[in-house]
């Protein structure tokens, strides 16, 4: 399983903002910048992170992009899912009726485990936490 590059490009975005704290906007053209995301493609990021309750955002010659929650309240889970949905390692996780062979499966419970290990590191992971993981190194 892969990430796409947008929710990457998602989770360093709000990481750059997380650095600057809730109360100093970033213009998005810095943002892009310093984290090497093309102008266009971080718009619609933004924009959707914007509609997840994520970020806030707001035009003008005083506008700019700031985050919506503190760091601490912010998980990965909450940026991923943002932009490139709910994780499901495979459609057997979710829905057992997909696969022909059912209850009779070995790898469904093994699926399901890795789901709920992925999901639980991702939403125990919030953004504060990466900045002092980052202060650390």
């Amino acid at each position: 399983m892969q990430i796409t590059r947008q929710a990457d490009y998602a989770v360093r975005a709000v990481l750059y903002l997380a650095r600057l704290g809730t109360s100093q906007r970033a213009a998005t053209s810095q943002v892009a910048q310093k984290q090497s995301i093309p102008p266009s493609f971080l718009a619609k990021i933004i924009s959707q992170l914007s509609i997840a309750g994520l970020l806030h955002t707001s035009r003008g010659a005083r506008g700019g992009v700031t985050l919506a929650r503190d760091p601490q309240e912010i998980t990965l889970l909450e940026v991923i899912e943002a932009i490139d949905g709910p994780i499901q390692l495979n459609e057997c996780v979710v829905e057992n009726s997909i696969c022909n062979f059912d209850s009779d499966c070995p790898l469904r419970p093994v699926w399901q485990a890795a789901q709920r290990d992925l999901v639980a590191r991702l939403k125990g992971t919030n953004f504060a936490s990466l900045l002092e993981e980052d202060k650390s190194s």
